[in-house]
């Protein structure tokens, strides 16, 4: 009643309750009317007061169950001043929100009892359902500018005296250079097709962060085990080919690489979930609580299209839609960078004579992986495409007389905030490791 009575008030008060309550947050079906009907009138430019309100609510047939004029003139008196509308619309938030929740609460015993899904679907749907209440709840909305002002002067002035980068590092100069680091609230899509090292690619990315910089990493991997991937990063860190390590035939120096590679590990902040099947809302649930624990600075994903979207989708291609949004939304929530990794189509397969790189209209199954996305990275390796070695045994060389052997690049095809373009790393395949460019291909 307090909200409605702030309204016929005064034409403001209006505007500031819209951003906080809407229709359905009121419990009487009068007072829902009354809103829908101010609203209306609102939009349409019209003054709102009780004159007014009650010749709209009137037009929508439903003055009466409004509770007719009178009500209406009780309304308007019903609180002394519009001064306190926000205050009194988050109370009407609140009292609706809780009631939402316990109709959810009712709905789960329901389907708890009566349901033949099994658990985990339940379970499912359950977190799904909370979700959806969680997203009435609202942000903070606006920020006057001079509060945004001295952060930012802040940051360019580290920047100006060669400060440290303001996202985090990727371990790799230029193309930290080209993007300042990972920055909070982004989504960072790296693609490749089948073999370019992507995962590989991300890995050595995350072992930087946690090793280098102690920054806590969290590791969603769909597709490879856990025990997979540390023997991968074990490999890279310790310098150890991945042959031998997987086929245990390891030389002397190997195990003593082995024994310093295990220590930096252990000591790194890296956590890892390798659940296969992984829905959406459990990446997302998950991923909050270890925020909440252990204060993670990044989170990367391997790879996007194994994700389970949220029900309802009507086709693969909106289910992509759908994940694509929700990363890019628990990226800002969390205020932090998520990388996913995703598949390409075979669209540079196709191309004809050099022109293999990869552009963005190759994302494969949905182009709203390119709008969610701040950031998408490519990986190109030319020597997938040709034999690094002729019959003749001579090295296959691009334009410029570089091996294509080891040559690797990362080609940034979007950056909403900064300039795309390319850098040149080294993959030093034995050891699935990629490395910052030198002008001779690996041994």
């Amino acid at each position: 009643m307090a909200v409605l009575s702030a309204m016929l008030q005064d034409g403001d008060a209006l505007v500031r309750a819209v951003e906080l309550v809407d229709e359905t947050m009121f419990y009487r079906e009068g007072h829902r009317r009354v809103f829908k009907a101010a609203l209306a009138l609102h939009q349409n430019g019209a003054v709102v007061d009780p004159i007014t309100l009650a010749e709209e609510l009137e037009r929508q047939g439903a003055l009466q169950a409004a509770g007719g004029q009178e009500y209406i003139g009780v309304l308007l008196y019903a609180i002394p001043t519009a001064a306190n509308v926000e205050y009194h619309a988050k109370i009407v938030r609140e009292k609706a929100l809780r009631r939402r929740l316990i109709q959810v609460a009712q709905e789960l015993v329901v389907e708890a009892h009566e349901s033949p899904a099994d658990a985990s679907e339940l379970i499912d749907l359950a977190e799904h359902k909370v979700f959806q209440v969680s997203q009435q709840r609202g942000g903070e909305g606006f920020t006057r500018i001079k509060e945004l002002l001295w952060p930012a002067m802040e940051r360019i002035e580290q920047l100006r005296e060669g400060g440290p980068l303001t996202g985090v590092p990727s371990g790799f100069a230029d193309l930290d250079k080209l993007t300042l680091g990972f920055q909070p609230a982004d989504l960072v899509i790296v693609a490749a097709r089948p073999s370019m090292g992507k995962t590989a690619f991300v890995l050595n990315i995350a072992q930087y962060a946690a090793v280098e910089g102690n920054i806590p990493v969290a590791i969603f991997s769909l597709e490879m085990s856990k025990e997979s991937l540390v023997q991968r990063m074990l490999a890279s860190e310790g310098f150890i080919d991945a042959q031998r390590l997987r086929s245990g035939k390891l030389t002397s120096q190997d195990h003593s690489n082995l024994a310093k590679a295990a220590a930096l590990l252990g000591q790194a902040p890296i956590w890892i979930d390798d659940t296969p099947g992984l829905t959406l809302l459990e990446l997302r649930s998950r991923a909050r609580r270890l925020k909440a624990q252990a204060d993670i600075q990044m989170v990367v994903v391997d790879y996007l299209q194994l994700l389970a979207g949220p029900p309802g989708a009507e086709n693969r291609q909106q289910e992509i839609s759908q994940i694509s949004r929700s990363l890019k939304i628990l990226a800002k929530e969390l205020s932090l960078p998520v990388i996913a990794l995703s598949q390409l189509s075979r669209a540079p397969e196709q191309r004809t004579g050099d022109n293999k790189r990869p552009q963005l209209s190759d994302l494969r199954e949905s182009g709203a992986i390119e709008q969610d996305a701040d950031v998408v990275m490519f990986i190109y390796r030319p020597e997938m495409y040709e034999r690094p070695v002729d019959d003749q045994g001579n090295a296959t060389k691009l334009p410029d007389g570089t091996p294509i052997e080891g040559y690797a690049e990362v080609v940034v095809g979007k950056q909403r905030n900064g300039p795309t373009g390319f850098v040149k790393l080294t993959f030093r395949k034995q050891f699935t490791r990629f490395e910052n460019w030198t002008s001779r291909a690996p041994a």
